[in-house]
């Protein structure tokens, strides 16, 4: 069973920068393969970012590529969204995630089976 719990959401005006944290339960954390997700009133949850992989680098939604930057701290157990220039288009409830399956694509919220229960980001002047 592996446990998430974000934080660091909150209210933030047009171009500030917030930092979420996904704290995890395990002892095989080095092994989550992680990500993003987000949904605001009224629609579906969509991806945002997703950790490296097997050598290979982030992942993420081009509607936050250059702006967000994924993390992660092993030692910590932890994973990390920086997010800068933040928009009112990014308020949404945010979500970190464990994939479980490597046959759906890494955008799929269906690929990832253990979610957090969500923090709050606001963007509004």
């Amino acid at each position: 069973q592996v446990q998430l719990v974000e934080s660091g959401g909150g209210l933030v005006q047009p171009g500030g920068s917030l930092r979420l944290s996904c704290a995890a339960s395990g002892r095989t954390f080095s092994f989550y393969r992680m990500g993003w997700f987000r949904q605001a009133p009224g629609k579906e949850r969509e991806f945002v970012a997703a950790s490296s992989w097997n050598g290979g680098g982030p992942t993420y939604a081009d509607s936050v590529k250059g702006r967000f930057t994924t993390s992660r701290d092993n030692a910590k157990l932890a994973f990390y969204l920086q997010m800068n220039s933040l928009e009112p288009e990014d308020t949404a409830v945010y979500y970190c995630a464990v994939r479980t399956s490597l046959t759906l694509a890494t955008i799929n919220p269906s690929a990832y089976y253990y979610w957090g229960q969500g923090t709050q980001v606001t963007v509004s002047s």
